[in-house]
């Protein structure tokens, strides 16, 4: 409640696609960290562009490394060595990565990176991380037109889950209207 209020998801509208989005990027609200624990082939169709070239074999089942490779050099972490990758992958209910992401995250909240780190495993952490996402992306614009396509994108960059989330955004519209 906290979060919906603090960040204007308050609209039937709003709260189901809210619900919606973070219900498919959190596995019905039971995931708060990225787990990146990857067979070796799934390496290469999850991350093709990280893994060419790449033995596969050394990042297999190693969440760790595997992050420390994805992450690395990008959204504010530093190189593979820097550790940033894995500090800073994904967490809360929208799964926010990256240490410029947890930065300004922190700052929105009156904390510091590393308390942020821990902050978002906990649920509170994890919804309250999800709705300054959903607010700094202008979320509730997609929420207000119904736009579940728009939203899906503006958080996964594709169209991973799309039924999923079309299917539990039209059942949450109708218990919050």
């Amino acid at each position: 409640n906290e979060t919906l209020e603090r960040f204007e998801i308050n609209t039937p509208h709003r709260i189901a696609m809210f619900m919606a989005q973070i219900g498919h990027e959190s596995g019905g609200l039971n995931i708060v960290e990225e787990n990146l624990n990857y067979r070796p082939e799934r390496l290469k169709v999850i991350f093709p562009k990280y893994f060419q070239n790449v033995d596969v074999s050394e990042y297999a089942h190693n969440p760790e490394k595997i992050a420390n490779r994805v992450y690395s050099n990008r959204m504010g972490n530093g190189n593979e060595a820097s550790g940033d990758g894995y500090k800073f992958r994904g967490r809360g209910f929208i799964q926010l990565t990256g240490h410029d992401n947890y930065a300004h995250f922190a700052e929105a909240i009156g904390m510091t990176v590393d308390e942020v780190v821990e902050y978002m495993k906990t649920p509170e952490g994890a919804c309250m991380s999800a709705g300054w996402f959903w607010a700094s992306h202008g979320l509730n614009h997609f929420a207000d037109n119904g736009d579940c396509l728009g939203a899906t994108k503006r958080i996964n960059g594709g169209t991973i889950g799309l039924a999923e989330r079309e299917a539990i955004y039209k059942e949450a519209l109708e218990i919050f209207s």
